[in-house]
């Protein structure tokens, strides 16, 4: 259950929306997510009101195509799948959103299924034990 955010530099509605069903299809090609397993913040950033901000760190040009994924998932694939993540990642940002491989820049967060609430207060992945129907009243002091 992958929690995606997307941040985008001037970026509109339609290039955002093309951003993220670019992540959703790589995740689901590349590490079996269900297609309804789809949990986006998608954010565009005007350079006014909000900017975002990059560099030439390990020798790739970017400019002000700049995109940042970031998505929190379970711990667990191996590196070969995180590399293809990437790449396809990359690839279909490009197919669908016309955005430069070079301008993608993607992190992972990996962390562990207690982690996670999808809804009602519980930890869906990581369930609670059964308490005792009866509890033990703890000793006086």
């Amino acid at each position: 259950m992958p929690f995606v955010r997307i941040d985008a530099s001037g970026a509109d509605p339609g290039r955002l929306d093309a951003l993220g069903r670019a992540v959703h299809q790589a995740l689901t090609e590349t590490l079996g997510i269900p297609p309804d397993d789809h949990f986006q913040v998608l954010t565009g950033h005007d350079g006014v009101s909000s900017a975002l901000r990059y560099g030439g760190y390990l020798g790739v040009h970017r400019d002000e195509g700049i995109v940042y994924v970031s998505i929190t998932l379970r711990a667990g694939r191996p590196d070969e799948r995180k590399r293809a993540l990437y790449r396809r990642i990359a690839e279909l940002a490009h197919a669908h959103a016309g955005t430069e491989p070079r301008n993608v820049f993607v992190v992972l967060t990996e962390n562990a299924p207690v982690d996670w609430s999808l809804g009602h207060g519980e930890a869906q992945y990581a369930p609670a034990p059964q308490e005792d129907p009866a509890p033990q009243e703890c000793p006086p002091e």
